[in-house]
């Protein structure tokens, strides 16, 4: 009967296992939520309603242990309907608005201490992953001189990316000519994303040059643009970690085998970078559970995160933990961040 509904009393217990045993991480037993949690029935009757609960999958015992230990479904019901979302407190809140405008404005500066301040606060892994860059969109543009076969493009994205890229031209470029197409550039292109840019270049600048110099100079970006404006593929350098070892004191990784798994899950930055990047494309808070999550490195975790947005940027913050998490508290601070990322990113 595992699909079978929860009467009233039934997620009273329940709700009650799962907060007891995230607060203990020890096997709950009746006569303890009895006597905690003032539920109104004798701890036979809790008993009672823990087999039952057990029977439905959703309470299980550890060894031969006479308490109960909430399942993967468990918890996701929990999550699901039974949860008190708590808001942060004003110390929480403070501690985040401190960290992630505490130096720079750069994205990677941001998602850096996001991911720290998120592992300090909840005590678990804080993770943040940076945006693909092929939507960002060009605000602005500069071009100038650095050597006499040499220009430095500096493009100005959306979301305070910055990128310097250096353009390889025939010979010394009169500095007019440089800020005539720099100009002009700026006009046709501000506005549209790297993508847009990349597929349609030759048709926003036919006929805008007036010299045979700025012409050439044109040419050279039209011919290069796949190049001058690719935006670099995402790569295991664009997820941040908070402190895993954070983690260590957790009963869950007391012993050493899941403590080094853990790890190794931290040094495989390009398999969590792919595992992350789908939920920028989702809307609000995401939670995987255990063995919702489909890879194995992450099948005894559980997985919350959030998207920031920053224009037409998007990425994901969140955390990674046991199980045995308080959601309550974890979810409140992932989401507080994720706006507030979003706010500084704007």
């Amino acid at each position: 009967m595992p699909n079978e509904p929860l009467s009233a009393r039934e997620r009273r217990v329940l709700e009650a296992v799962v907060q007891s045993y995230v607060e203990t991480a020890e096997p709950v037993g009746s006569r303890i939520l009895a006597r905690r949690f003032g539920l109104g029935v004798s701890a036979a009757t809790i008993r009672n309603a823990m087999s039952d609960l057990e029977d439905k999958g959703l309470l299980t015992h550890p060894h031969t242990s006479a308490g109960r230990v909430p399942t993967d479904r468990a918890y996701r019901l929990y999550v699901d309907s039974l949860i008190n979302l708590a808001r942060p407190t004003q110390r929480e809140e403070d501690a985040i608005r401190e960290e992630l405008t505490a130096e720079g404005s750069a994205v990677g500066s941001i998602l850096r201490r996001a991911a720290q301040v998120l592992s300090v606060l909840t005590q678990e892994l804080g993770v943040a992953v940076a945006p693909a860059l092929d939507a960002a969109v060009l605000e602005q543009l500069e071009l100038m001189n650095v050597s006499a076969e040499r220009l430095l493009l500096v493009l100005t994205l959306g979301g305070g990316l910055v990128r310097t890229i250096f353009v390889e031209v025939p010979g010394h470029i009169h500095p007019h000519a440089v800020a005539t197409i720099a100009a002009i550039l700026n006009d046709r292109l501000a506005g549209c994303t790297l993508r847009e840019i990349r597929q349609s270049l030759r048709e926003r600048v036919r006929d805008s040059a007036s010299t045979p110099e700025e012409s050439e100079l044109l040419d050279i970006f039209v011919s290069t643009s796949e190049q001058l404006f690719d935006a670099p593929p995402p790569g295991p350098d664009d997820v941040h970690l908070g402190r895993p070892s954070l983690l260590a004191d957790q009963p869950e990784f007391a012993e050493g085998p899941q403590m080094r798994e853990l790890l190794a899950l931290t040094e495989q930055r390009e398999h969590l970078r792919s595992v992350l990047a789908e939920r920028a494309k989702t809307f609000g808070m995401t939670v995987t559970i255990g063995g919702e999550n489909r890879t194995a490195e992450l099948a005894r975790l559980s997985l919350v995160t959030s998207p920031y947005h920053a224009g037409a940027l998007s990425g994901v913050i969140g955390v990674i933990g046991p199980t045995r998490m308080p959601y309550e508290k974890v979810l409140a601070l992932v989401e507080h961040t994720s706006r507030m990322v979003s706010d500084l990113l704007r």
